[in-house]
Order: C-alpha cells, then sequence, then structure tokens
C-alpha cells in the first residue's frame, strides 16, 4: 500500500495535480459582417479556422463577432474584454477602432490586428496585412503593358484607410512611370458594388474615352462593369480588380470574360492567418525551431500578393470559398 500512494503521489507531482484541467485559452475575434463578396469569404476563413483549431487542439475556444458598424464593433470588442478573453484579434471597420484596441492591448490582452489597421503604433502583438504596396504595383504594371503604356485609365478606390491610401498612391506612382498614359479620375468606391456602379455611371457621362479601369477590389469591379455593359459603350478594354472572388478566377480560368483577363491576390484568409498566430502567442509557442533566429512570432507580418493570369488561374480557384 505504502508502494501505491508514494507512485500516486509522484504521478501527481509530474503532472501537477492529478484532476486539474489544462488551461483554456479564450480568443476573441471582431470582424466586419459580410457586406460584399471578398469580406463573405473573409468571414467564411474566419469560421473555417475556428473550426479546425477547435477540433486540433481542444483548449483553445474561438467566439466571432461579425459587425455592420464601427460602433457595433467596438461594443464587440468591449463584451470580449467584460469575458475576459485572453487573446483578441480585430480586424477593424476603420481606424476608429483605435482607442477600444489600445485599451485591450494595456489591460494584457494578446492583440493581433490586420489590414485596415489602427491611427497608433505599438498597441498591439502582432500586426498582420496582405501586401497593398505589390498588390497594386503589380497590377498595374500588369494593365499598362495591356494598355500598350498609352491612352486613359479610370480609377475606383477603396473606403478611406491606410491600406487605401497606400494603393492609390502606388497605383499613381506607378503609372507616373508611363507619361502616355493619362489618370482621368479617381473616386472611391467603399468597397461597394452598388457605390462602384454609380460612380462609373458618373465617369461614363464624364468622359467620352475611357481605355482601362482599375478598381481596388473585385466587388468595386463588377459593379463598374454592370454600369459599362449597361451603358452600351465599346471603348473599355480592361478592367482590373483583386482580391480573387471565385467567379472572377473562374472567368480567367476559362477565359471567358475577355473583359477581365487578371487579377491580384489579398487573401481573405488573412483573418485565418491571424487567428493562428493570436493562438500560437498567447500560448507562448514557438515557431519551427529548425529556423535559425526566426523562432520567436514577429511584430509585422506582410503577406504577398501575386497576379493571377489564365497561366496560373486555378492554382488560386477556391470552389469551396462562398464567393
Amino acid at each position: 500500500m505504502k508502494k501505491l500512494l508514494l507512485a500516486l503521489l509522484i504521478v501527481t507531482m509530474v503532472t501537477g495535480f492529478g484532476f486539474a484541467q489544462a488551461k483554456t485559452y479564450k480568443i476573441g475575434v471582431s470582424m466586419p459582417s459580410a457586406t460584399h463578396g471578398w469580406m463573405a469569404n473573409a468571414n467564411w476563413w474566419a469560421n473555417r479556422a475556428k473550426t479546425d483549431w477547435e477540433a486540433r487542439d481542444k483548449t483553445v475556444k474561438i467566439e466571432l463577432k461579425f459587425s455592420g458598424t464601427v460602433s457595433q464593433q467596438v461594443s464587440d470588442i468591449e463584451d470580449l474584454l467584460v469575458k475576459k478573453v485572453d487573446a483578441i484579434v480585430v480586424f477593424p471597420h476603420d481606424t476608429s477602432v483605435t482607442s477600444i484596441v489600445e485599451k485591450a492591448y494595456n489591460s494584457g490582452v494578446y492583440t493581433v490586428v490586420l489590414d485596415r489597421g489602427v491611427s497608433k503604433e505599438g498597441i498591439y502583438d502582432i500586426y498582420i496585412t496582405n501586401d497593398d504596396e505589390a498588390y497594386t504595383r503589380k497590377g498595374a504594371e500588369w494593365l499598362a503593358k495591356q494598355m500598350g503604356y498609352k491612352g486613359n485609365l479610370a480609377l475606383i478606390s477603396g473606403a478611406p484607410s491606410p491600406i487605401d491610401t497606400i494603393r492609390t498612391d502606388t497605383i499613381k506612382e506607378t503609372i507616373k512611370k508611363y507619361p502616355g498614359i493619362t489618370i482621368l479620375d479617381v473616386q472611391p468606391g467603399d468597397w461597394n458594388k452598388q457605390k462602384s456602379l454609380a460612380v462609373m455611371e458618373n465617369y461614363l457621362q464624364k468622359y467620352k474615352q475611357i481605355d482601362a479601369v482599375y478598381t481596388a477590389d473585385d466587388d468595386m469591379m463588377l459593379g463598374a462593369m454592370q454600369a459599362y455593359k449597361e451603358s452600351g459603350r465599346k471603348d473599355i478594354k480592361y478592367f482590373l480588380g483583386g482580391g480573387c472572388l471565385k467567379d472572377v478566377i473562374k472567368g480567367i480560368m476559362d477565359g471567358t470574360t475577355p473583359l477581365v483577363q487578371a487579377d491580384v491576390t489579398y487573401s481573405p484568409s488573412v483573418i485565418a492567418t491571424s487567428i493562428s498566430y493570436a493562438v500560437i502567442g498567447v500560448k507562448g509557442d514557438k515557431l519551427n525551431p529548425n529556423v535559425y533566429q526566426v523562432r520567436a512570432l514577429p511584430r509585422r507580418v506582410i503577406l504577398p500578393s501575386e497576379l493571377v493570369t489564365k497561366a496560373n488561374a486555378k492554382d488560386f480557384y477556391v470552389p469551396d470559398a462562398p464567393f
């Protein structure tokens, strides 16, 4: 009996307390609701990350909150903090959420911010984004080449935000190298199909000759294309968006959309990557220890953007995605 009790004591000392449960890590995620195709795909990736992580690691519990407005997002983040999450992932509507993100970070919550960012540095553990400069530079270079480095180009930007400023400035700087190309106009489409349709209608009334249209994403491109097709005009030869909506990539693959022959990656799976970094970071896990000097998590992560054409479109087609 004494030997049995001694064995049980040793087991208890090694494992901590025999009946103690492993810590549960609560991860809160706040992001915009599916107001357009790209964000619907991002919502889908968030749900997929939740399902995959909770199935893989029983110590991880992820709560997703999708907000339709900035004020609702602030309220959602407040609710997650009240619930004492260990980590939080914030995909901002815009930089208006900076104060509540700072509150989360200063309270000791492991904080991951992505994409549209915040207006203050140093209030997060990790900032993750797609490469907005490469995203627009690669697209602008491709479009300029298709135009033969001459002609009239109309731009539809996104909603006012740091990433939209980077995109618009990069397009302008890239096109400046080609004096034969004139940028006719830049108006915001707010990442919204209907708003972009209205902007394009205005362009068509205002300008008699437009050779190409570059929008900040595929949703806005589809709105602009609808306005163009309804106008009956035949002058525009190329439309370029970005973000790789499923139907856009399928059209490029099949060669069924002559006005759209390319796209640029801006993966909505960035939210799944961000959730993964939050889990790894809050648990104190390391990256691959066999990779020299990069075992710790980086402070800033920039995901690459790639040009998509018919030659490689199949590699970027996600048939399970909602859009």
